[in-house]
């Protein structure tokens, strides 16, 4: 569902048609999704809804009826994917309080072609990831072929969890390749290691993606190879897995807004130490304040 306000409508109904054409299910008020009563039809909107969008401007935070469906969304714990419109505004009151620590995708400044593209990516990618399994993504119309009788696989798909990709070396964080290997071969550690150092790779791979997990104000990660999760060491500026989460384990991770590439940027932070994860000359380091090191592309 594509929550907004109507000054936005023109490029929340661009955004709505290429959405359809990629095959995602989606759901907006003038086309089809209000009929009869205005408020019977928004609130059967929402209920229907795996995910909500929120178009997030200063006008959308002063609408009542914005504010109407994004709390009853909330009530009904649908999940939430933000879309920022605003440059140097950030959603505060009863917006900011829905929105706290969610991920918003970046449609700021999106009138050149390219980075509209490069938006709407992001926005499926999250949209997803958040809820990939719940939605019936149809294949995107195409030409009948006579040599390809087989249907092509659907262009959208959800990913097993989250890659960061490190925006300057363009490193994946990565589970122990020494432990990835052994599970490949089918073995086990009798005793297991309760920390094993995670490492950077120049390639993705199944090793490079962790589960989100929510956790107390944070979020846990949890390799998908080895149901491990990520941590971090201050003392010695290493990044880790462990067998089960602790302290060391947590993060807080957040949109980068100084970032204008348009895709989804974010900065890692441990909860435990406040250490921004960062890397220099192609190691791991915890810096105690964010600068261009710290920042990561989700992928």
């Amino acid at each position: 569902m594509l929550s907004y306000q109507w000054d936005d409508q023109a490029l929340v109904k661009s955004i709505y048609a290429r959405l359809k054409e990629d095959g995602l299910p989606v759901w907006m008020d003038i086309e089809g999704g209000v009929t009869g009563n205005v408020n019977d039809s928004m609130a059967a909107g929402v209920e229907e809804a795996a995910v909500i969008c929120p178009f997030m401007t200063p006008a959308y935070q002063a609408s009542r009826s914005c504010k109407k469906e994004l709390n009853y969304a909330d009530s009904r714990e649908v999940m939430i994917v933000p879309i920022m419109l605003t440059d140097n505004w950030e959603a505060s009151e009863w917006l900011g309080l829905i929105t706290a620590g969610l991920l918003w995708v970046d449609f700021r400044n999106t009138e050149a072609e390219e980075h509209f593209e490069m938006s709407l990516r992001s926005l499926e990618e999250e949209i997803m990831f958040n809820a990939g399994h719940l939605l019936a993504v149809e294949e995107p119309p195409r030409e009948e072929e006579e040599d390809q009788p087989e249907a092509p696989q659907a262009r959208l798909k959800k990913k097993p969890g989250r890659a960061f990709r490190h925006a300057l070396s363009l490193l994946y964080i990565r589970e122990s390749a020494l432990r990835f290997a052994l599970l490949l071969a089918g073995g086990r550690d009798e005793q297991p290691d309760p920390r094993t150092t995670v490492g950077l790779s120049g390639t993705s791979g199944e090793s490079c993606y962790w589960v989100e997990m929510k956790a107390n104000g944070c979020k846990y990660y949890r390799s998908v190879v080895t149901d491990r999760y990520l941590g971090f060491d201050p003392s010695r500026n290493r990044v880790h897995s462990e067998v089960s989460p602790s302290a060391t384990e947590e993060w807080l991770m957040l949109v980068d807004p100084t970032d204008q590439s348009h895709r989804r940027a974010v900065i890692i932070k441990n909860k435990d130490s406040g250490r921004f994860l960062a890397v220099q000359d192609g190691d791991f380091v915890g810096l105690p304040s964010y600068n261009e090191d710290c920042k990561w592309f989700l992928e």
